[in-house]
């Protein structure tokens, strides 16, 4: 057990039992990441295309968790895809006005595609904290949230450093690392991590059980 047990190190010491499928999840999510980032770089003069894609997508994930199983719907994750988006739209319009950040080569202040790549960020990070928590070795709620600002932290900002090096946008706040600023360090993690908030007392209100937001 001793050797296929790996630390990650934070203010809390976080076990995983199963190194292997630990590091094969981060690097599959990784290469999601790059073709996912590449894929908006590369349209990034057709939002309407991507957004077309992407909902196509989004309607992939709907049918799989919600519309073909007969038990367990996950009513939760679509409601947090949604609330994601929303927030996470206001928060882009409030900084593009502002000239926090750009957009390039679209018409608009915000690209089409822009509330459907909110959604699918979240279903990223909940489909992978969904196959990490059960090698978890000990599954507590403190254990769960550290691995969500983890996640939240590291994987959201190397989506960006792609997208930002393809000319999708700019960030003009100061402090950047590859592009991506402090604040849109912190600013991922309080979103996703609100909305984690919100969806905890949801399924703590109505009793539905959940690995992710339990």
């Amino acid at each position: 057990m001793i050797k296929n047990t790996i630390n990650l190190k934070t203010n809390h010491r976080i076990l995983i039992t199963n190194k292997k499928k630990f590091f094969s999840e981060i690097l599959k999510a990784i290469l999601k990441l790059i073709i996912a980032g590449v894929f908006i770089g590369i349209l990034k003069k057709y939002d309407a295309i991507v957004a077309v894609i992407l909902i196509i997508r989004i309607i992939h994930h709907v049918n799989k968790t919600i519309l073909v199983p007969k038990n367990n719907k996950n009513w939760v994750l679509l409601f947090g895809m949604f609330l994601i988006a929303i927030i996470g739209v206001s928060g882009e319009y409030w900084a593009v006005s502002n000239g926090y950040w750009e957009y390039h080569e679209v018409e608009r202040e915000l690209p089409l595609w822009l509330p459907f790549a909110w959604m699918l960020a979240f279903h990223f990070l909940y489909e992978l904290e969904g196959r990490l928590i059960p090698i978890l070795k000990n599954k507590t709620s403190k254990n769960k949230i550290i691995l969500a600002i983890l996640l939240a932290l590291i994987l959201p900002a190397f989506g960006e450093v792609i997208t930002i090096y393809l000319g999708v946008w700019t960030y003009y706040w100061p402090y950047q690392i590859l592009g991506v600023p402090l604040y849109a360090f912190i600013s991922l993690v309080f979103v996703h991590m609100l909305v984690y908030t919100i969806l905890h007392f949801v399924c703590k209100k109505y009793k539905i059980e959940d690995i992710v937001f339990n």
